[in-house]
């Protein structure tokens, strides 16, 4: 049997994607290695063949034929998520169209099933672990159902993903899942629908052992795929234990790690010291917004313990760099919200934040409560097309007010000058600040990839040619922040990418007038 797993591309650039490589003609990256693509084909049965495509790395051609491009795939099997929705389903159409059995699984699958299930032979909705074996046997002789339900298994059970049949070349961090689910009640959050409140582990020495496969592939910094990785204290510390103890014994080439965490984080200076430790030197977290009804109403009240700035601040004194999320739209948000989080972010030292619209995914309490006050617009998928979309009516500002100040917020904070001030900020607030400085200057390596990306971003505008020569001067007497700082500047690449992109410009152009 031979099986096609496809990653479908992204419907539009985001935050977290890496098109602005391709754009300006450096070739296909991802910011971290598909982990799906590689889970699944570790249930593929043995003597099979297989084939991964991720298409942010090597797209499908338009119209696959037979023997080009997996056209000649006995299956051909996709995941995806929200975002890559009209994809999935246009590649869905065409190799149905060539008498290929389609079978398409994922986040999207699971939670939007009566979307897809026009588009697919086989619909698997929920996680693979207790179904893979009767599917594939089902696959494999012929006679499948239209539609496989999976549970939420122990992860225990969950193999090591084939990362030798990945392109690993091409993606910026590989990737290891430690946990799924989440116990927070965010009325917003789709996780809890599709990988419920009841967070399950992977045993360290499961993790470890993905760590070892990682590292024999060359990757050097690892995205630790859990949905909160610190919730659980006593667990967190385990399997912090457990990569410290293991980039110990690989002090020649250690990995550095980045996952998601809550911003209770900063509350915990023993759990901090766990994870500068272990190398795990930067997070992402929820911010959401500094308007605290807001918070309150979307039931984030593990945002309310203290103050947003204060907690920031806390996090990036022990070393570990912050990128964060911020959503506007919600219902205690009026006009005005957008001056005040501008304010906000103007002062942080966290250069990049994911700014969007408040969405209501399908499943959660969120969705649930504007569908019965008749304040939901247009198709759910639709509200995934780009940050700057939204399939929600706002309490106190017209949908137009919400979707043009969230335009002018991103162009503001995502000048050359407002993004050079938070740069300076996070080299001044990041692990004791000054008291870190070198004293002498240490040039910043640029790998030739990066040096290129730098180039271009550069040619942009002055703004940006002094953005970027300012912040590699200030990095030289901070070594230990070097590499964020690099990252930084990429990610805006990629940001100016995504902005463009919206703004229906071209990919090399410049998003605005910049100063």
């Amino acid at each position: 049997m031979r099986i096609h797993i496809i990653n479908p591309a992204a419907d539009f650039p985001s935050y977290h994607t890496a098109d602005v490589f391709a754009a300006w003609g450096l070739g296909g990256r991802t910011s971290v290695a598909d982990l799906s693509t590689a889970t699944l084909a570790a249930f593929v049965p043995a003597g099979w063949d297989i084939r991964l495509t991720d298409e942010a790395l090597t797209p499908l051609p338009e119209h696959p034929t037979a023997g080009d491009g997996g056209g000649d795939a006995d299956i051909v099997a996709i995941t995806g998520k929200v975002s890559q929705r009209n994809r999935m389903l246009q590649l869905a159409d065409r190799y149905r169209a060539l008498g290929r059995r389609v079978v398409i699984g994922g986040s999207y699958a699971s939670l939007s099933p009566d979307d897809v299930r026009p588009h697919a032979d086989v619909l698997v909705t929920g996680e693979i672990e207790d179904i893979a074996e009767e599917l594939f046997a089902d696959l494999a002789a012929g006679r499948p159902r239209d539609r496989y339900e999976g549970t939420r298994p122990d992860l225990r059970r969950s193999p090591v993903p084939r990362w030798d049949l990945y392109p690993n070349d091409r993606a910026n961090l590989g990737a290891i899942q430690t946990s799924r689910g989440c116990p927070f009640q965010c009325d917003f959050c789709d996780v809890i629908q599709y990988l419920g409140r009841k967070q399950r582990h992977k045993d360290p020495e499961q993790v470890v052992a993905e760590l070892e496969v990682l590292h024999r592939h060359g990757y050097r910094r690892v995205f630790l795929a859990d949905d909160n990785f610190t919730v659980y204290r006593n667990r967190a510390h385990d399997m912090l234990a457990a990569l410290r103890r293991w980039n110990e014994a690989h002090a020649d080439a250690p990995v550095r790690f980045m996952t998601q965490v809550s911003i209770d984080l900063a509350r915990d200076a023993d759990l901090m010291a766990a994870c500068k430790a272990a190398g795990l030197d930067s997070v992402f977290i929820g911010i959401e917004t500094i308007n605290e009804d807001s918070l309150r109403q979307a039931g984030k009240r593990q945002n309310l313990y203290q103050s947003t700035a204060d907690s920031l601040a806390a996090i990036l004194s022990q070393g570990i760099a912050v990128s964060g999320g911020i959503i506007v739209g919600f219902d205690a948000d009026g006009p005005d919200i957008f001056e005040r989080l501008a304010g906000f972010i103007h002062d942080q030292a966290v250069p990049v934040l994911s700014v969007g619209a408040l969405v209501a995914p399908p499943g959660t309490p969120l969705h649930d409560r504007l569908a019965a006050e008749g304040r939901l617009t247009g198709a759910d998928w639709q509200s995934a097309a780009s940050p700057f979309a939204t399939n929600i009516l706002p309490a106190r500002m017209s949908r137009r007010q919400l979707l043009d100040g969230l335009s002018r917020l991103c162009d503001d904070i995502y000048s050359p000058a407002a993004y050079s001030r938070r740069i300076a900020n996070f080299l001044a607030a990041y692990g004791g600040g000054r008291a870190a400085s070198a004293s002498v200057p240490h040039p910043v390596p640029l790998p030739p990839l990066l040096r290129s990306v730098l180039k271009r971003l550069s040619g942009m505008g002055a703004a940006e040619k002094r953005m970027i020569l300012g912040a590699l001067s200030a990095a030289q007497w901070r070594p230990d922040a070097q590499a964020e700082v690099v990252e930084a500047l990429v990610r805006y690449a990629q940001i100016r990418h995504m902005l463009g992109a919206a703004a229906g410009q071209p990919a090399a152009g410049p998003l605005a007038a910049t100063g």
